[in-house]
């Protein structure tokens, strides 16, 4: 079963949430691209999504819509980019995500939260 999918092309921070994930009797996979996050979505939804911001051609409306269309209910989705991009943070808000992070807090409660992201918003 997969409890979540996570949107990133970083291979070591994805194993921190991996790693994270395992030790709470969780799953997550990986997708590099929102393509590849709509095609697990859609073999199993997910309980909850995980966003990089700053994934190459995320566009989080369209993503969200995707999820939508996918998904029986709709997953959580947790976002998270850099501090400085307040824009890009405040854009996901308003997209829709469930919650927006900068990547420093996101790390903070990673361990603490990532049960309750990973269970569907609906």
């Amino acid at each position: 079963m997969t409890n979540g999918v996570m949107l990133c092309d970083d291979l070591i921070f994805f194993s921190r949430v991996a790693a994270t994930a395992r030790a709470a009797g969780l799953t997550v996979k990986q997708a590099r691209t929102t393509a590849a996050l709509l095609a697990l979505a859609r073999q199993e939804p997910p309980g909850g999504v995980i966003l990089d911001l700053h994934a190459d051609g995320l566009d989080v409306p369209a993503l969200l819509a995707g999820l939508r269309e996918a998904c029986p209910v709709m997953p959580t989705t947790v976002a998270f980019g850099s501090h400085v991009e307040a824009e890009t943070l405040r854009a996901a808000r308003e997209a829709g995500c469930n919650r927006v992070l900068p990547r420093s807090k996101f790390v903070q409660e990673l361990e603490t939260d990532l049960r309750e992201w990973l269970e569907p918003a609906g």
